[in-house]
């Protein structure tokens, strides 16, 4: 008889933050039956992915084994963990497991992409379980900066998994479920064969502070404010939502949503029942009749997002609300690495307007929903696993997170996406690696990393583009051929216009071509391929994307 293992392996989110999407399998190598724990997103940026809406992982491998999948479990809501299930669900087909404000917000998903939303279960918190061949799985309660955030215990014949999910050891987080010490302590008394563990504030040294140590400095602050304020962060971050509508409300100010997110988020809270005593709202068409001195604006776009509230009110006005000199902007929240540059230029455009932007840089208006570094070390004691493995974290966190619990002699493994790991005998052995790499929503479609549809938006950003058109005749050319050139200089080194310069030298090709040439399509073009690159490239210094269109006359 083959013998059955125990195996873990990232897809996404691990080596990154962002795109989390996790398999854990049991059973003979190669025939495991799996689970698969959330289906993330990340986010494009102009420089790698111009034009792209949204990136998940590249799940070919699952959905090979989709026979063998026995369900979805997602931990929480953020859409780093849940962005990506309705646009894979349809390649994999299995139950989906959540617990009732995330099931909320997937069934939406679902809805809007045409997919039937009772494809999610609701499951309660643990003890509850969800048999799933043969792994036995509950939600257990973790604070984190988003409502009902769980870790997962994953029951299996090879023993217990500890699936951290992201999570903090915040005792009072306001809206949502403390971190429970007792609880975990039970779950772990046992024995844990391993804990997978969120990595992202590893590098941070000092214990994690509570959400509840907020509300006094940000009701200080909006109520002092001379003008209008306005404050972001993410929109799933309801208890901070909460506590930056109260401080709005004490002040005296209406408060507005403004951000599909935003109203989206405080919905779902208050149709769950996570949200009882929100402060009322007032519609951005009411707030034009308040006096902005009146009004707390609650905004999404926290990252930079070019189409979110907080861009465009950066760019003037949003939803017929504006920013003037003398008003506060407030930014409640952490930029995530690799978003600086849309948020600097928005600090800058508000700068400009003569509004104080205040960020987090003080620690009085933000705290962190993850775990640090000695908070980290608190949870592996307490969960006392026989092995380690980060995930949720850039591979610099995941090498950082594997020596912290080398400290305490716990054994760990780097684990990056596509290396799967046999979790069966007492420490993590890498088994295999397997192709991990990205999917692309551009529009409306999905598209792969290689497809090399990115690739030519690059060369086109960086190189420009030239149509050339040629006219033939019984293989003769009927006067030059034509160029129309974008995403380049006007005028060359020469001086003259570069179209110019181009049909010239074009002109001059086909003038002297001999019939053999001018009858073969193939190389007719890849000559005037040639010249117009070299032209262009002489003229400006870049050797653009050519498109040659050859028409004969008959």
């Amino acid at each position: 008889m083959t013998q059955s293992r125990l195996i873990y392996l990232p897809l996404g989110g691990a080596g990154e933050i962002g795109m989390n999407t996790y398999v854990y399998g049991v059973g003979p190598a190669d025939n495991e039956r799996l689970i698969a724990v959330d289906l993330g997103v990340t986010f494009p940026d102009m420089d790698t992915t111009p034009g792209v809406d949204l990136i998940m992982a590249d799940i070919d491998w699952l959905a090979e084994r989709a026979d063998r999948l026995e369900a979805i479990f997602i931990t929480h809501a953020h859409e780093d963990h849940i962005g990506a299930l309705a646009r894979l669900w349809p390649r994999l087909r299995a139950p989906i497991y959540a617990r009732a404000f995330t099931a909320h917000l997937g069934r939406m998903k679902m809805e809007e992409a045409g997919l039937d939303p009772e494809q999610i279960r609701t499951v309660a918190a643990w003890p509850e379980t969800v048999e799933a061949g043969p792994f036995r799985v509950g939600f257990a309660p973790v604070a984190h900066s988003i409502p009902e955030s769980a870790g997962l215990v994953i029951d299996t014949p090879h023993g217990r998994i500890v699936h951290s999910g992201d999570f903090k050891l915040d005792r009072t987080p306001g809206v949502g479920e403390p971190f429970d010490e007792d609880l975990w302590a039970g779950i772990a008394k046992d024995g844990v064969q391993a804990l997978v563990c969120d990595s992202t504030n590893v590098f941070s040294p000092h214990p994690g502070r509570s959400e509840s140590d907020l509300p006094d400095a940000i009701r200080e602050l909006v109520a002092q404010a001379p003008g209008m304020v306005a404050a972001t962060t993410f929109a799933s971050n309801i208890a901070r939502l909460k506590t930056l509508a109260e401080a709005g409300q004490a002040a005296g100010r209406s408060v507005v949503l403004l951000g599909r997110a935003m109203r989206r988020m405080v919905t779902a809270g208050v149709e769950t029942g996570i949200l009882t005593d929100f402060p009322r709202v007032v519609s951005p068409e009411e707030a034009a009749d308040i006096p902005r001195e009146n009004l707390m604006l609650l905004t999404s776009g926290s990252q930079g997002e070019r189409r979110a509230a907080t861009a465009q009110l950066a760019r003037g006005k949003y939803m017929g609300l504006v920013m003037k000199e003398g008003d506060t902007f407030l930014f409640s929240s952490k930029t995530i690495p690799g978003n600086e540059r849309g948020v600097l230029g928005i600090v800058n455009a508000f700068s400009a307007m003569g509004v104080e932007v205040i960020d987090d840089s003080s620690g009085l208006y933000h705290v962190s929903g993850h775990a640090n570094r000695p908070d980290l070390a608190a949870f592996h004691r307490l969960i006392a696993p026989k092995m380690l493995v980060p995930m949720h974290g850039e591979h610099r966190h995941l090498r950082a997170h594997v020596a912290l619990g080398q400290e305490a002699g716990l054994p760990g493994v780097i684990a990056p996406n596509g290396t799967m790991v046999d979790l069966t005998g007492d420490a993590p052995r890498v088994a295999e690696h397997v192709e991990a790499g990205r999917t692309y929503l551009d529009g409306s479609v999905l598209i792969g990393a290689l497809d090399g549809v990115v690739r030519d938006r690059i060369r086109l950003a960086l190189n420009g583009h030239v149509t050339v058109t040629a006219i033939l005749e019984d293989d003769e050319a009927i006067g030059e051929p034509w160029c129309e050139p974008m995403g380049l200089a006007a005028r060359g080194r020469s001086g003259a216009p570069l179209v110019d310069v181009l049909e010239a030298d074009l002109g001059q090709f086909v003038a002297r071509a001999d019939r053999k040439t001018l009858r073969d399509d193939g190389k007719l073009e890849d000559a005037l391929r040639r010249i117009t690159r070299k032209t262009v490239q002489d003229e400006t210094g870049h050797k653009p994307e050519v498109t040659v269109v050859i028409s004969r006359l008959t």
